[in-house]
């Protein structure tokens, strides 16, 4: 079967073992490292527009807890703040709309949302907290999702890094011999195929910006955060390399044992790209939309329990389940389900021997921007 980004692309559904409810700790622990910037760019769009009303977006939410630590943050930065200036009853409205493409698991998201309000009811007794209302909104990012001017605050984590379809121009072509067994860029990958992925993040990110530029209201600000790479040479993006170059590996082994076909393999390529640094500033310079607050890389690493964890079986389970609660629909999809325990399986092996001789991390990107008056 053809790949179908809007069908295909989200991730695991529901809170079994293998979901993303119960394997999203890796996000969880990057938007621990970015909760200041949060705090202040909220803070700055509430105090230089005091709207009454004020509307905010979750761009890519998922369907795990994640969004609703990015909610709860945020109704307690406008709380703390007017507590601060004397006004602890005269709260904005807040309007969040939880956006992800229509194939994400939104009633898993509406349970979890009903528990979050409960919760908040209870934690803000006897101090009411800002009234809050909770939207969701079905439709891909690289599209516009919102009238002119209506938005005060943009938010997406861990979502960037996909692009809206696969690279145009590797569609229905078979793989060079030197990108054999690639999904993904590696040391080896040919120039050709490298500059197919760039120019792709390029037009991708250069619409999303358009669009939230058109979307956002005049001192609006956004925040996004994204799986990227340390240096501006994509060829020495080592963790990347690593990360899908073992799940390469390991659905090559599948193809060895007669589980899947060569040829389907060869025309699989991940719809991602994780840029630099460099890369992004040079977007958004390019569009002269916004002016950029705030921009650095953190690392973080691949296991996201490995404080507690001290072997590389563990850590190897750890990463496995990670990365499956967030490729399995888009795996199945294509490869089928059949393969799957047998190929993450595999995965936590050779991630497992990975991690025994380099402890690799994720490099992640946050930027903060404001539109530009």
């Amino acid at each position: 079967m053809a790949m179908n980004i809007e069908r295909d692309l989200h991730m695991a559904t529901g809170d079994g073992q293998t979901s993303y409810t119960r394997n999203s700790r890796i996000q969880e622990k990057a938007f621990f490292q970015i909760k200041p910037i949060l705090e202040k760019a909220t803070r700055d769009v509430y105090t230089a527009l005091l709207p009454r009303t004020m509307i905010v977006a979750d761009l890519g939410c998922s369907s795990g807890p994640n969004t609703l630590c990015f909610i709860s943050e945020v109704i307690g930065t406008i709380a703390r703040y007017c507590k601060e200036v004397g006004l602890p009853h005269d709260h904005p409205q807040l309007q969040f709309f939880l956006n992800d493409l229509p194939s994400n698991d939104f009633n898993n998201l509406f349970k979890l949302v009903e528990r979050f309000n409960k919760l908040t009811a209870r934690n803000h007794q006897g101090e009411a907290p800002p009234p809050c209302y909770i939207s969701g909104l079905p439709g891909s990012y690289y599209t516009r999702l919102f009238p002119r001017q209506s938005v005060h605050l943009f938010h997406s984590l861990f979502c960037l890094q996909w692009r809206s379809h696969a690279p145009e121009g590797v569609k229905g072509t078979r793989k060079t011999h030197q990108d054999k067994g690639d999904i993904y860029i590696t040391k080896t990958t040919s120039p050709t195929l490298v500059k197919l992925f760039q120019q792709q993040f390029q037009r991708d990110i250069a619409l999303f910006l358009k669009l939230r530029y058109e979307e956002l209201v005049f001192g609006g600000h956004i925040i996004l955060t994204c799986i990227g790479r340390k240096h501006e040479d994509v060829l020495r993006g080592e963790s990347n390399h690593h990360l899908y170059g073992l799940l390469a590996q390991s659905l090559q082994s599948l193809v060895d044992e007669g589980l899947l076909k060569k040829e389907k393999l060869d025309s699989f390529y991940l719809p991602v790209y994780s840029p630099s640094i460099g890369e992004v500033v040079a977007i958004v310079e390019k569009s002269g939309m916004f002016n950029m607050n705030h921009i650095k890389l953190f690392e973080t690493d691949w296991d996201p329990e490995s404080h507690a964890v001290h072997d590389s079986v563990s850590s190897g389970v750890n990463v496995a389940r990670c990365i499956r609660a967030v490729m399995e629909p888009l795996i199945a999809s294509y490869f089928g389900e059949t393969i799957l325990d047998r190929l993450f399986k595999e995965y936590a092996h050779r991630v497992a021997k990975h991690l025994e001789k380099e402890k690799t991390k994720h490099a992640v990107i946050v930027l903060s921007m404001k539109k530009v008056i």
